[in-house]
């Protein structure tokens, strides 16, 4: 699944979740989690301590 933050293709950052990592960023400035460290970011991003 990949979900563009701005909704154009290609202009703006992403995430791709695919099986074993996601992916954060755009062409050029990326970060690659695994799937458990996405899930510590997300849960962190939702209490409001990021």
């Amino acid at each position: 699944m990949k979900i563009y933050l701005c909704g154009e293709k290609g202009c703006c950052p992403y995430i791709e979740i695919r099986d074993n990592e996601v992916i954060i960023g755009e062409e050029g400035n990326m970060c690659r989690l695994t799937k458990e460290e996405f899930d510590i970011l997300r849960e962190k991003i939702k209490r409001g301590e990021i």
